[in-house]
């Protein structure tokens, strides 16, 4: 069963979990340095849990910037991946963040790219290095 939870940094044992699938994915499997991972934003941001069968498997977060809504920090455990997770979290942030009427944009990992097209986004720019991994700016197509 998946269940997506959303939640605020207040909530400690949420807030492990999510940074526990952080962590992994971002720190341990792709070399992110920790103090990038985890930054200034993360008391104001937006988060989400995602779980399958009660296990904690994948996490976002957004935040609203001057330039819109931003989506960051989306992630599922490798083991996970390939079976519509990413779809699934992707989803549900969407559903509540879009009423709001901003702009949505986020920065997608290369290999990440076809995720975000399948639910709308578009490639602005050229691509960069952030904590670097090549990332490509997308925007939300309304």
């Amino acid at each position: 069963m998946i269940q997506l939870v959303k939640f605020t940094y207040e909530n400690a044992e949420l807030r492990e979990q999510a940074f526990a699938v952080r962590r992994i994915v971002f720190v341990e499997e792709q070399g992110v340095d920790a103090a990038l991972e985890y930054d200034e934003n993360e008391a104001t941001a937006h988060h989400y849990l995602l779980y399958l069968d009660s296990v904690p498997v994948g996490a976002a977060r957004w935040r609203e910037t001057p330039n819109g809504i931003k989506l960051e920090r989306f992630a599922v455990l490798l083991q996970y991946r390939g079976k519509g997770l990413g779809d699934v979290l992707v989803k549900k942030v969407l559903e509540d963040v879009v009423p709001i009427g901003l702009t949505v944009y986020l920065h997608s990992q290369l290999k990440a790219c076809s995720l975000y097209r399948r639910n709308g986004f578009v490639e602005e720019g050229a691509i960069f290095v952030e904590a670097g991994i090549e990332h490509y700016k997308m925007v939300l197509a309304l």
